[in-house]
């Protein structure tokens, strides 16, 4: 999905010339960061004589994409009417113990469990959304409490055990493949494909980025601002579920520790991808990619021994100088649309009769 954005009613340009720049931006983006995704991984397989065509090797890469794919989404759909989600990690953390001490000491079945994290999820998400509608508390400080909160709750689940999960329809599921591709890497993919859709072609959709993109305009068009809000922390929340279930499928047992290495990637991938943080322009498929170009760090690290706090530096450094090149690009943007509104009067002056 190419970057969408909402149309800026409080300026006028030539007409389809934003559409036009918009999409050229966002195919920019994306195929840079499939280029870099390609020569990247070959750089790795070459480092590994071969080592990471094998098939187990591949699969693991891909389990391993799986939830920054999808936590990469969850803050991706906040960030399009210009939020924050802080509470992504801790969240998930709580989800994933919660879905383990339900099924390991409670004897829920695997179906309820599931349904419940996913509608925990939503749900959760919807009192961020409401709670920032209501009160009109930035969202940063918002999902920062929730964030606080669910950490504690993820706690009193989980404690300082290890929960082991019981074998179950939700752990084959985790070990499952189509073609030696993991299901549950399909999932998020799935995932990511629906979201796209969403965002595109559907009228919510569109409303929630129009909202994101000029709040003004989108109020003066009849689109509740506080509607799309809700429905965007609402939307994170749930993918945020799905990610917790797809963690729990593929892990052995879940602790208080996942989770908590959650939140960089969760704004590097939509971050690096191409989403703006004032809200309204995004990508799907450049979270996608960023988040597999994340990972390829991670996995470089692994491959070649290096000091895992260079990871988080390197993702880290690479987070900051894309938002300075936006920012920059915003700038330049901004005085060229000066420049032309102040160019206007003139030649309309000039091309009058005398």
């Amino acid at each position: 999905m190419s970057i969408q954005t909402a149309p800026d009613m409080s300026t006028r340009s030539a007409p389809g010339a934003g559409v036009r720049r918009l999409p050229r931006l966002g195919r920019s983006t994306e195929a840079t960061l499939a280029v870099v995704s390609v020569l990247a991984y070959a750089g790795l397989v070459a480092g590994s004589h071969g080592g990471l065509l094998h098939g187990n090797a591949v699969r693991g890469v891909l389990v391993y994409l799986t939830v920054p794919i999808l936590i990469g989404l969850a803050q991706l759909v906040v960030l399009a009417v210009g939020q924050m989600n802080l509470s992504v990690g801790a969240l998930g953390g709580f989800l994933s113990v919660s879905i383990g001490a339900l099924m390991a000491d409670h004897g829920v079945p695997t179906g309820v469990a599931v349904a419940i994290a996913l509608a925990g999820g939503a749900a959760i998400g919807a009192a961020n959304g409401l709670l920032v509608v209501t009160t009109r508390i930035n969202g940063f400080i918002v999902t920062l409490a929730a964030m606080t909160i669910l950490g504690g709750l993820q706690y009193k689940v989980a404690g300082t055990r290890t929960i082991d999960l019981p074998e179950s329809s939700l752990s084959r599921l985790g070990s499952a493949s189509v073609l030696n591709v993991p299901v549950i890497f399909l999932i998020a993919l799935a995932t990511a494909a629906i979201l796209a859709f969403f965002l595109r072609r559907a009228t919510a959709g569109r409303r929630l980025l129009a909202s994101g993109g000029n709040p003004l305009a989108a109020r003066l068009s009849g689109i509740s601002n506080d509607r799309s809000l809700i429905l965007a922390h609402s939307i994170s929340g749930l993918v945020v579920g799905i990610a917790a279930v797809l963690t729990a499928a593929s892990a052995p047992g879940v602790n208080t520790s996942i989770g908590a290495d959650w939140l960089l990637p969760s704004f590097a991938a939509p971050i690096i991808g191409g989403a703006a943080l004032a809200g309204g322009a995004i990508s799907v498929l450049g979270t996608v990619l960023a988040a597999f170009v994340v990972r390829l760090v991670d996995v470089a690290r692994a491959q070649y021994s290096l000091d895992p706090s260079w990871v988080n530096f390197t993702v880290g450094a690479v987070v900051l100088g894309t938002v300075i090149l936006g920012r920059l690009r915003e700038t330049r943007r901004a005085r060229a649309a000066r420049r032309s509104a102040a160019d206007a009067p003139q030649q309309h002056t000039t091309g009058s009769p005398s």
